[in-house]
């Protein structure tokens, strides 16, 4: 069984610039390339995925570097599925449900 404290989750949060036809295009392209990828829209400029492995999250930093745009700034969180789950989340200005972890895998 997977430990809540191994299994890891990477956030990608970016502010690109988007005032030119070009810089929209490369943006939207980011956003893309996140989502084939794995990544989830969590808002707009953030978005989530979760990995297994210290591997898997290698590789997939390794993938997000290759396809950043040339303007704005992008950062990559890394924490455990255990600090996930404590996020606190608001909507309308009420505490909204946690959101759900997705299903563990199962090998054997």
């Amino acid at each position: 069984m997977l430990s809540g404290y191994r299994i890891m989750w990477l956030l990608v949060m970016f502010d690109l610039p988007v005032l030119s036809k070009v810089e929209r295009k490369a943006a939207n392209d980011f956003r893309h390339a996140l989502q084939d990828i794995g990544f989830e829209m969590v808002q707009l400029s953030v978005y989530a995925r979760f990995c297994a492995s210290q591997k898997q999250m290698e590789t997939l930093c390794g993938k997000i570097q290759s396809n950043l745009p040339p303007g704005g700034q992008v950062s990559i969180l890394q924490f455990t599925d255990k600090q996930y789950e404590r996020i606190l989340c608001f909507q309308g200005g009420a505490a909204a449900p946690p959101q759900e972890a997705p299903e563990q895998f199962a090998l054997f």
